[in-house]
């Protein structure tokens, strides 16, 4: 675009508000979500906490794995990865193989563990497997995780409806939790698994909409595809420097391991999985996960490149008509398809839809952890499974409460989001360490992991919080892509020169850990927490109790030796009667 007027005046974001069929569509969608908890709440009803937390195990595998797809994708992912690609080129694209090699190492490592024990918790492994400690510690690491993130899920979208409406934030927010709340808390899991469906569906239709009008709009695939090869957006790094933010490297190593903890060390992901009647219906939704998965990925880095084709000449981020990198698709949508009734309505409702499928998947999963880590202990052993049921609902309304609440703070920290992605890279390794070493190392004890898992997250926590010193105070940028603005004209009473991206690296006298890019943060964690884990429990090594067969992955029982693998814990009840009927 060579007009800066056409950038600048011809749409600006807060007013132009939807049309009365963008109401519509919005409200229809929102409607049919509740009318699905309705139904399987009222209608349908289930009086166990095992119908509302895995459905009976009558769940549909297509519609599962839709399910878990829409609840991966939220409306940050929608908005941040085109907004990445834009500054930054084509290097998370290859994030994609790693999703391939993610879901290969589930289905045949990490599922077999979880479906065999037949347990709603994956932390209740870590009982199995350890002790007490550790399935604690990681329950209390994946609710705090979550709590951070839910409020931040639900943010972002808002702040896009908020745009296209001219309704307030504060408004939007409740109004949306408590939707969310009430179809979650009437109708558990079913009700989750069929609105993420209708959800996923709603943000496909948004995506394809965006992605054709796109292309046309920007000349063309091959005049996309030009500028981004000539500005270096699809040029590839493979050094092995780990400081570098974006290698070859860091997205197949890096983003596997990253997405091991969101995808395999997932109590979302395993409970859905474990609704389904046989394990050939979990291998269909594994892989239509990973198929959908890596489709959203691919979408939304070209929808990266559109932007950039549409604004090559005119960068909105250094005319500052954007302030933020992430306000990029909004503001490109609602420029380019608020002349066309519903588009902008199909579009902020797949952003929002992206949010609810997420909120309405953690909520439910985090009841069911709070109340098998940290209730159930304290219950009555004759407690019935309507009363179960009963607090698990009343759960997921405490935690619709908390996370709006959380809304309103979330709003006041700007950095919010970066500390998020921070945070997540301290707890990500040690995750993921702990449930490998059980899994894979039978010689490791509860000793060694416990050791491990605090070990990584301290190193980590270190790690992390001294970067984000240097972060913030401006001595660590990454470089980014160049920007052009030869384009604009009167632009604030002037033209600009036409600008590109200054490099800004970290001086050489920061401490090379703190260089590090966050996409390696989780490998080097679980690296620390296994290596940890195996020399401590060699350490510690004592004559107790036997590893159970079934808490070690397929592919690892060959370590299993003929005699006991002493542990600090018997697996089962029933091996330990076993072990005291011998003495």
């Amino acid at each position: 675009m060579n007009n800066s007027e056409d950038v600048l005046n011809n749409f600006t974001m807060h007013n132009i508000y939807f049309s009365w069929f963008d109401y519509a569509y919005f409200g229809i969608m929102l409607g049919v979500s509740v009318v699905i908890g309705i139904y399987f709440g009222i209608f349908k009803g289930q009086s166990s906490a095992d119908e509302y937390l895995l459905g009976g195990k009558e769940m549909n595998p297509i519609a599962v794995g839709i399910s878990l797809v829409a609840s991966s994708v939220s409306g940050v992912t929608l908005l941040a990865v085109p907004a990445d690609v834009y500054k930054y080129g084509v290097g998370y694209w290859f994030a994609c193989y790693a999703q391939v090699m993610v879901i290969t190492i589930t289905y045949f490592v990490y599922l077999p563990v979880f479906y065999d024990l037949e347990i709603t918790s994956i932390f209740e492994y870590l009982k199995i497997r350890f002790n007490k400690k550790l399935q604690i510690l990681a329950s209390v690491l994946f609710a705090i995780g979550n709590f951070l993130f839910l409020p931040i899920v639900i943010y972002i979208p808002a702040l896009a409806l908020s745009q296209a409406t001219g309704l307030s934030v504060h408004f939007i927010t409740p109004a949306a939790c408590g939707i969310c709340i009430f179809y979650t808390t009437i109708g558990g899991l079913k009700t989750v698994v069929w609105t993420d469906t209708l959800q996923f569906l709603a943000m496909i239709i948004s995506l394809i909409a965006v992605f054709t009008l796109g292309v046309v709009s920007a000349g063309g695939i091959k005049n996309i595809w030009n500028k981004a090869d000539e500005t270096g957006r699809l040029e590839l790094s493979f050094n092995l420097d780990f400081t570098e933010r974006e290698t070859i490297w860091s997205a197949l190593i890096g983003m596997t391991m990253m997405w091991l903890r969101e995808i395999t060390i997932n109590q979302e992901f395993i409970q859905k999985c474990l609704s389904l009647r046989t394990y050939k219906d979990v291998k269909l939704t594994v892989w239509i996960y990973g198929a959908g998965k890596i489709v959203m990925i691919s979408f939304s880095v070209f929808t990266g490149f559109i932007i950039f084709a549409k604004y090559w000449s005119c960068d909105p981020l250094t005319t500052g008509v954007v302030q933020r990198a992430d306000q990029l698709l909004p503001y490109y949508v609602m420029e380019v398809a608020h002349s066309i009734p519903g588009l902008p309505g199909l579009f902020v409702a797949g952003i929002f839809s992206a949010a609810l499928s997420t909120l309405s998947a953690l909520m439910n999963c985090l009841s069911g952890t709070i109340y098998n880590d940290f209730m159930s202990p304290f219950m009555p052993k004759n407690i019935s499974q309507k009363r179960v049921s009963t607090i698990l609902k009343w759960l997921v309304v405490i935690i619709g409460i908390i996370n709006t609440a959380l809304v309103f703070v979330v709003e006041k920290l700007g950095d919010m989001l970066a500390l998020s992605f921070s945070l997540s890279g301290i707890t990500a390794g040690a995750m993921v360490g702990i449930f490998s070493v059980g899994m894979l190392l039978p010689m490791v004890n509860s000793t060694g992991a416990l050791s491990g898992g605090i070990a990584s997250l301290l190193a980590m926590a270190w790690m992390v919080f001294g970067r984000q010193w240097y972060e913030s105070s401006g001595r660590i940028k990454y470089p980014t892509k160049p920007f052009y603005t030869h384009g604009c004209q009167n632009v604030t009473n002037s033209t600009l020169e036409n600008m590109k991206s200054v490099p800004i690296t970290a001086p050489e006298d920061i401490f090379i850990l703190y260089r590090i890019s966050f996409y390696w943060y989780c490998t080097i964690g679980v690296t620390i927490t296994v290596l940890v884990s195996v020399i401590i429990s060699a350490l510690t090594k004592e004559k107790g109790h036997q590893v159970q067969r079934k808490c070690i992955s397929p592919v690892a029982r060959f370590l299993l030796p003929k005699e006991p693998v002493y542990s600090d814990v018997f697996c089962t009840i029933e091996d330990s009667l076993k072990q005291k009927n011998k003495k």
